[in-house]
């Protein structure tokens, strides 16, 4: 996952988390709730009635579909007015009310700081309140990408939350993620992961994801396989397969990465054409050729994969190691024709050879000479003359040995100046027996 897609993924969470805070701002009646429950350990100003009514009415155009959020700030802007009356609690209730407007606009700049003369109340306000404020004031630093502040908030809310759940801590990973604090950020998800275990609640799949991205970006491999297993377990999906397989190959676990790729294979995740000629070549690397070559001619087949030349060649290539000749003869013709440099067609040369199929072997190995590119051109001279010679053509397969010897001493390879020597000696030889042969007749 791109760095921009994660921040995407991680601004979408924050906004979900401050779209449902515990209690929404604006709403009178657990306000109440929470301001009994609290002076059991904090002493607030009472609420009047008056104020509770006010409240109330602005709260009715809120709760209307759609919310009137214009006449609930005109109700709260004429109580400011006569805002002296206002002990600290009923202040804070109403720039309470005023964030949840301004969230309602999606100004969130204007939310953050009616959020802050909440919190300037001090302990005039119900600690229920407070609590729930520092929770928005984080998010909302966080969409609006203020880290350093999002975090200051986050640290005062855990300090005096109750018992928090997994997802506090898995924000507080987030937001250390935006500051580039990784080791923290890691240390705070997998914190938010043991509680959820603990509490016998569900991890979430993009848990795993963010963390499996900050060990990633550590370069943690051993964390990063355990996450990943993790993911292909609960949440197996291709993505989590092929990363799984290629990050088993990066560490060298070759055995890993096949089997991986074959469970995902077996599962339908191994479907692209791209995907299927990793596994292709991953079969051939563990010496099961013919499997490589099965799973890429039904590519092929199926139009999954295109039929380039390369593709072609590395089919071709895994019939003749599966010892399908007859099979791979046609494929390194296609991939011959498709060729801009002769290798294939020498390649092919040989396979005529090897089938006796003399005639298409020297054509073969003629249009492979004349395309060129051929690394040592001489090998496939001394197929063509074999060809050649096997064809009764002496004379062809001797001039043939003789370049293929010149060229090849030229490069100083002894072995195959070698070869061709003994074949132009036995092809003279031959010549000189044919011609005693028909002497004596």
């Amino acid at each position: 996952m791109t760095c921009k897609r994660l921040t995407g993924c991680l601004l979408a969470a924050a906004v979900a988390l401050a779209a449902a805070p515990g209690w929404l701002p604006g709403s009178p009646g657990p306000a109440f709730a929470a301001e009994e429950e609290e002076r059991k350990t904090r002493r607030v100003p009472t609420m009047t009635e008056a104020t509770y009514k006010k409240l109330a009415e602005a709260q009715e155009f809120i709760d209307l579909k759609p919310p009137n959020v214009a006449a609930a700030i005109e109700v709260l802007d004429d109580m400011m007015k006569r805002s002296r009356r206002y002990n600290g609690n009923e202040i804070g209730q109403i720039y309470n009310m005023y964030a949840f407007c301004y969230y309602l606009q999606e100004d969130i700049p204007r939310a953050i700081k009616a959020y802050e003369m909440v919190l300037a109340q001090g302990e005039d306000i119900p600690e229920g309140l407070e609590v729930s404020t520092l929770d928005n004031l984080s998010k909302f630093h966080f969409i609006e990408e203020n880290y350093a502040e999002s975090l200051k908030y986050m640290q005062l809310w855990l300090a005096k939350a109750t018992n928090p759940g997994p997802d506090a801590y898995i924000f507080m990973g987030q937001v250390y993620y935006q500051l580039q604090d990784f080791n923290n950020a890691i240390a705070q998800i997998e914190r938010g992961i043991s509680v959820a275990r603990e509490r016998g609640l569900i991890i979430r799949e993009n848990w795993w994801q963010l963390l499996r991205y900050l060990h990633f970006e550590l370069e943690n491999w051993d964390e990063v396989i355990n996450i990943l297993e993790i993911l292909v377990r609960d949440f197996p999906k291709r993505d989590y397969w092929l990363q799984l397989a290629g990050i088993y190959g990066q560490e060298g676990f070759e055995k890993k990465q096949i089997y991986t790729y074959e469970a995902a294979h077996v599962a339908g995740f191994i479907n692209r054409g791209r995907d299927l000629v990793n596994y292709a070549g991953l079969m051939a690397q563990d010496q099961v050729p013919i499997r490589a070559a099965k799973a890429l001619q039904q590519a092929i087949d199926d139009e999954i994969v295109e039929e380039t030349e390369r593709n072609l060649q590395s089919l071709g290539q895994y019939w003749q190691l599966a010892q399908e000749t007859d099979r791979a003869i046609p494929i390194y013709e296609k991939a011959g024709d498709k060729a801009e440099e002769g290798e294939i067609l020498s390649r092919l040369a040989s396979l005529y050879l090897e089938k006796d199929r003399f005639e298409e072997c020297v054509d073969a190995a003629e249009r492979a000479l004349e395309k060129g590119g051929l690394s040592k051109s001489y090998n496939t001279q001394v197929v063509q003359g074999q060809c050649e010679f096997n064809r009764d053509r002496l004379t062809s397969a001797r001039r043939i040995f003789v370049a293929a010897r010149g060229d090849a001493r030229r490069e100083r390879d002894r072995s195959v100046e070698s070869i061709c020597q003994r074949w132009i000696r036995y092809i003279d030889n031959e010549s000189r027996r044919r011609r005693e042969l028909a002497a004596a007749q």
